[in-house]
């Protein structure tokens, strides 16, 4: 990569649309587009302006070859989404006209961008930080209204803003103990070591209040997996069919008639819940392909977020459901016991039968109580503790380099229990704000782990 380059890339979606974006970024910016732009000289128009003309192509000393009619956007540097001058191209959304846009822009001495290429750009240049750079492929990537949300938020730097905080209350401390080593031949203190006790505990806090809402984020981010298990016939097809409100399962009477797992997304309150709809799990089965698909259900069962255990109250007994309870248990997963079918007859005596049992009570082929499902599905996915003003971390490399500062700042504490010397402080602070400048790129971050995240983005962003 090489940032006094001039890129261009389309930075609309592949298809056919109606508009599609060319977009060129870089120092000759202006001069690869005066190049194959005929209308106005834009290289003398004022920036964040909009010029009507043609893209055209040289063929040899032949005439030139309208490509297409665009609306040039011009937006000069530094007041640009790149930090550079940058013109975007407005035309036809046809694939084949936009490709024949940029290789005319190649042919006029700019190259083909990167992978994320033109976002990086922007955190070279200051215009955001690393995580409101990576909030721009979260927030292409938002699937649901709190995705969207949540990278917005972190797009316009709250996340950044929370970090920053922590990390000057700290610098300022850092700052006094390095004073101390200046003139340690006076045994001089200039850092009050119990405000900077107490400092270390509300980072702490703090921190670890991140590190908590990560569960929050990666449901908000992925989605929540729930598991429908239960013996054949329990009803777990028609359950994810009332769920969806579509016949997406087969229904029959007949056991065994799910051989297989079935995905299917479910948007619960802005949260996209994956329900996956598994073979009923019976211990005696001499079919193989029922064998193999209650298999797959036990594995769809410990890998998900959440379990529902779907039981038959009109044939289960109390002793199986208390009995599954326990295997859920054992297994530290997060479940919700269902008791379904209370709309036969002779069922209105179920909640006797089961008293006791914290379990819910639904009816999926009368579709009863399904908002009351829903509601408990959501409050187990969501911690509803932290208020719609909370950030919320959804980003697995901040996760992992916040619980690096929280092991600096419990070794700070230990170092200040045990009153070591001001070097070996002074080292695990240092430490402690590595980690935490790593997050939003306020240190020098690895080339390789740049390329890892701009690498995901796609071209034109």
């Amino acid at each position: 990569m090489h940032p006094n380059d001039t890129i261009v890339a389309i930075a609309t979606a592949p298809g056919m649309g109606a508009i599609g974006i060319v977009r060129l970024s870089g120092a000759g910016a202006f001069t690869v587009a005066n190049a194959v732009f005929r209308g106005k000289d834009l290289s003398a128009q004022p920036g964040h302006t909009l010029h009507f003309g043609h893209i055209v192509s040289h063929k040899g000393l032949a005439l030139e070859q309208v490509i297409d009619e665009v609306v040039a956007g011009l937006y000069k540097g530094p007041k640009s989404y790149t930090g550079e001058d940058t013109v975007e191209f407005s035309g036809h959304g046809s694939p084949f006209v936009l490709e024949q846009i940029v290789r005319c822009c190649i042919a006029s001495g700019a190259r083909l961008a990167l992978p994320g290429e033109f976002t990086q750009r922007a955190f070279l240049n200051g215009k955001m930080d690393l995580t409101q750079a990576e909030a721009v492929a979260d927030l292409i990537a938002a699937d649901s209204a709190a995705a969207q949300q949540t990278a917005l938020k972190q797009l316009k730097g709250g996340f950044s803003s929370d970090l920053k905080v922590l990390r000057e209350q700290l610098i300022q401390f850092a700052a006094l103990i390095e004073l101390e080593l200046d003139f340690s031949q006076e045994d001089v203190a200039f850092a009050d070591r119990t405000e900077l006790a107490a400092l270390i505990a509300r980072i702490a806090s703090a921190t670890q209040q991140l590190i908590q809402s990560f569960s929050l984020g990666n449901a908000i981010k992925n989605g929540v997996s729930v598991a429908i298990i239960g013996k054949p016939n329990a009803g777990k097809s028609t359950l994810l069919n009332a769920l969806l409100n579509e016949d997406r399962a087969i229904v029959s009477d007949i056991a065994g008639t799910t051989r297989d797992t079935i995905e299917e997304l479910l948007n619960i309150k802005g949260i996209l819940f994956r329900l996956i709809d598994t073979a009923g799990i019976r211990e005696h089965t001499s079919d193989e392909i029922e064998q193999i698909g209650v298999g797959k259900s036990l594995e769809k069962m410990r890998n998900a977020d959440v379990v529902i255990g779907l039981f038959d109250a009109s044939t289960e007994s109390r002793e199986a459901v208390l009995q599954q309870e326990e295997t859920f248990s054992a297994l530290g997963l997060k479940y919700l016991l269902v008791l379904n079918k209370t709309d036969l007859p002779g069922e209105t005596s179920s909640r006797e039968r089961f008293a006791g049992i914290d379990a819910l009570y639904i009816s999926a082929r009368q579709r009863g109580q399904l908002d009351a499902l829903k509601e408990a599905l959501y409050a187990m996915a969501i911690d509803t503790s932290l208020s719609a003003e909370s950030t919320v971390v959804t980003n697995a490399r901040h996760h992992e380099a916040l619980l690096k500062v929280a092991e600096c700042l419990e070794d700070i504490r230990m170092a200040m229990d045990n009153e070591v010397s001001g070097e070996l402080l002074a080292l695990d602070i240092r430490r402690c704000l590595h980690y935490l400048g790593t997050i939003t790129g306020q240190v020098e971050v690895d080339r390789d782990i740049l390329g890892t995240i701009f690498g995901k983005f796609c071209i034109g962003k």
